[in-house]
């Protein structure tokens, strides 16, 4: 590509990159590589970045790795976007400064993008409202939980004006190639994108997670329509008739099936995945022990404890993250 094919920029777009202790390395080196290798391959500077926390100084990621930045509170930082980086729990977070700032930054008019557990940070703010936003799937039940107004979608990365949300891991350098497209071009994309040996786009729509074929350890369609029955009402729990009925087959066969497949009954199989959801859940949520028995489908919190111990070998209170305890 020759610099004539590329638009001409006045001045590098300004990007803010606001971290907070614990964000996901990989999340953040998804994101900014790519304007990094956009600028190189380019043969000029389009993009140029500053990193930023409330406190400023050094922020650990999630691996120990740590990364110097300035206050986000110093100076007037006009950035075009600020993107969002959060710890593994989100849900606990509560900077007001935080909160303040970002609502700052969008009011001089920054595009404001969250990801991995961003998303949540932009919703304490105020600034999801209205919007159509994704979340790293781990963090979607909380969100949803506290925000049931919000326009949650379970994509790669939602673009809605001058918000964006992104779900995090690899999907950043998905969202970052979109914006590369739009800013200079799509040949130019193309070739980051290739840079790092991403031969092939994904839609900003696709799901975030395999489907339950993959997950499960099945090919067998009539047990995946059971699956996929079950994880739709977790919080409900249908009768196992139903499930035979959205299976396809008689409750007996759907019984063998279950058994030949997975060497457990229907009630068994569908109990361990509410089991592995509630570990999930308090793994990634402040949800209270109780909340998270109720949305797993247990309405007696006495009963969510035995079955929850029989499983992991240790109460519901014990599998808190350090964060959301």
């Amino acid at each position: 590509m020759s610099q004539s094919d590329i638009p001409a920029a006045a001045a590098p777009a300004k990007i803010g990159l606001l971290l907070t202790d614990g964000f996901a390395l990989m999340s953040y080196a998804s994101v900014i590589e790519p304007f990094r290798a956009a600028n190189r391959l380019a043969g000029m500077q389009h993009y140029s970045w500053t990193h930023i926390s409330i406190a400023g100084g050094p922020v650990a990621a999630s691996s120990g790795t740590s990364i110097a930045t300035m206050a986000a509170m110093e100076g007037g930082h006009d950035y075009d976007r600020v993107f969002v980086f959060a710890a593994d729990d989100p849900a606990a977070y509560r900077n007001r400064d935080c909160f303040a700032w970002l609502r700052r930054m969008a009011r001089r008019g920054a595009s404001l993008i969250g990801v991995s557990g961003g998303p949540y940070l932009l919703a304490r703010a105020g600034l999801l409202d209205g919007y159509r936003a994704t979340i790293h799937w781990e963090h979607a039940e909380a969100l949803r939980h506290e925000f049931p107004g919000l326009a949650i979608e379970g994509g790669l990365y939602v673009i809605d004006r001058d918000r964006m949300t992104c779900a995090g891991g690899t999907a950043g350098m998905d969202l970052a190639v979109e914006l590369i497209a739009e800013d200079l071009g799509a040949q130019l994309a193309r070739q980051v994108a290739e840079w790092f040996i991403r031969t092939e786009p994904r839609p900003a729509g696709l799901s975030q997670r395999a489907g339950v074929e993959a997950r499960y350890g099945t090919t067998n369609e009539r047990l995946a329509r059971m699956l996929s029955a079950m994880e739709g009402a977790l919080e409900d729990p249908l009768p196992r008739g139903e499930l035979a009925e959205q299976a396809g087959v008689s409750l007996r066969q759907l019984e063998r099936l279950c058994m030949r497949h997975f060497g457990r009954t229907i009630s068994e199989t569908y109990l361990d995945m509410r089991l592995d959801h509630a570990a999930q859940l308090l793994r990634s949520t402040g949800l209270s022990v109780t909340d998270v028995g109720i949305a797993c489908g247990f309405r007696s919190q006495s009963h969510f404890s035995r079955c929850y111990r029989a499983r992991f070998g240790r109460p519901p209170s014990r599998s808190r993250s350090g964060a959301a305890a």
